[in-house]
C-alpha cells in the first residue's frame, strides 16, 4: 500500500502505542478501581491531545526532510483533520457508553477497566479494518462513491435519532448474549465472572465489555470511511484513528460530566457526517482543500456547542436553596 510515511516511523508509531498503552495498564493496576474525577479526567486528556499533536509535528519533521514542506504541510494537514474528525465522532461513542453504564448501573470505579479493555480491542479491530479499506480502495476507487453515499445516508439517519432514547431491552446483542450466558445479578467486583451456587457464570461487567466491543464495531464502519474523504494514506488514517481512540477514555469520563450541555452535539456530527460524504462523492469532481474540510467541521462543532450551551435547559434549584 502507497504512503508517504518512512518504514522508521511505523516502527516508531507502533512501539510508541505499546508503550502508551503499556504505561496506561501500569497506571490502572497501581491505582486499583476507583472513580475517575474531573481533574484527572482533563490531565489525561491534555496528555492524550498532546502525544497526539507532538506526533503529528514528528511526521511532519520526517516528510520536510525526505520529500520537502509543500508535501510536509499537506501530510501533516491531513493527519490533524482526520484526528478532529475521528475525535469527534467518538463523542457518540462516549453517549453510548454512558448509556450502557447507566443502564447496567455499572459503579464509576469500575468503568475505568472496561474502557481500557474496549480501546485495546478497538486499535487491533479498526487497524485490521484500516488496511483492508485502504487496499479495496486503492484497487476499487468506485468504493469512494459508496463510502461518501453511506455516509450521507448515516448522517441523515443520525440527525433524525439525535435526542432520542435508545432502548437497550430491545437490542439484539443484549438478547443474544443473555441466551447464551448465564449472567449473576450482582457484580463481583471487576471480575468478568463469579461462583454462584457452585456454578461459573459470568458478571453484568462482562456484558458490558461485550456491548461496548458491539458499539465500536458499528461506529468503525461509520468513522473509518469518514477520513478516507481526507486521505487515502493508511498510515494517516490509522494513526490518527488510533490516537483518537487513545485519548477516548480519558474524554469519556470528562464528557460524562457535561453531557447535557451538549444536547445538540449528535446534530453538529450528522451534519458533520453528510459534509464528508458529499465530499468523499465528489471527488473526482470537486477538490476541497483540506484546511477547507478542517475549517468546515471546526465551524460546524463550535456552533453545535455554542448553541447547546445556549438552549441548555436550566436544572432548577433546590428547594432548600431557593427558600433561602
Amino acid at each position: 500500500m502507497d504512503t508517504v510515511a518512512p518504514p522508521w516511523l511505523w516502527v516508531f508509531f507502533v512501539a510508541a502505542v505499546a508503550v502508551a498503552l503499556f504505561t496506561d495498564f501500569v497506571v490502572l493496576r497501581r491505582q486499583g478501581a476507583h472513580a475517575v474525577g474531573m481533574k484527572e479526567a482533563l490531565n489525561w486528556s491534555l496528555v492524550w491531545v498532546g502525544a497526539a499533536l507532538a506526533f503529528n509535528a514528528l511526521f511532519w519533521f520526517a516528510l520536510n526532510q525526505d520529500h520537502g514542506g509543500a508535501v510536509a504541510n499537506e501530510r501533516a494537514m491531513e493527519f490533524l483533520t482526520g484526528y478532529l474528525i475521528e475525535k469527534s465522532l467518538a463523542v457518540d461513542n462516549i453517549f453510548v457508553f454512558l448509556m450502557i453504564f447507566t443502564y447496567f448501573a455499572v459503579p464509576p470505579a469500575y468503568q475505568k477497566r472496561v474502557l481500557m479493555i474496549g480501546i485495546v480491542g478497538a486499535i487491533v479491530l479498526r487497524t485490521a479494518m484500516i488496511l483492508a479499506g485502504a487496499w479495496l480502495i486503492q484497487h476499487f476507487h468506485w468504493l469512494l462513491y459508496v463510502f461518501g453515499a453511506f455516509l450521507v445516508l448515516t448522517g441523515i439517519k443520525m440527525w433524525w435519532a439525535a435526542g432520542k432514547e435508545v432502548d437497550l431491552e430491545a437490542n439484539p446483542a443484549l438478547k443474544l448474549l443473555r441466551r447464551v450466558l448465564p449472567v449473576s445479578r450482582s457484580f463481583d467486583g471487576e471480575r468478568f465472572f463469579t461462583v454462584e451456587n457452585g456454578r461459573r457464570i459470568a458478571t453484568p461487567l462482562l456484558l458490558v465489555i461485550a456491548l461496548v466491543g458491539i458499539t465500536d464495531v458499528i461506529f468503525a464502519v461509520d468513522s473509518i470511511p469518514a477520513i478516507f474523504a481526507i486521505t487515502t494514506d493508511p498510515f494517516i488514517v490509522l494513526t490518527s484513528n488510533v490516537f483518537a481512540i487513545l485519548g477516548l477514555r480519558a474524554m469519556y469520563f470528562l464528557l460524562a460530566a457535561v453531557a447535557t450541555k451538549f444536547h445538540l452535539l449528535s446534530h453538529g456530527l450528522a451534519v458533520v457526517l453528510v459534509f464528508i460524504g458529499t465530499k468523499m462523492m465528489l471527488i473526482d469532481v470537486v477538490k476541497i482543500p483540506v484546511g477547507v474540510s478542517l475549517a468546515v467541521v471546526v465551524a460546524i462543532l463550535a456552533v453545535t456547542m455554542w448553541l447547546s450551551v445556549r438552549t441548555a435547559p436550566k436544572i432548577a434549584a433546590p428547594a432548600a436553596a431557593r427558600d433561602a
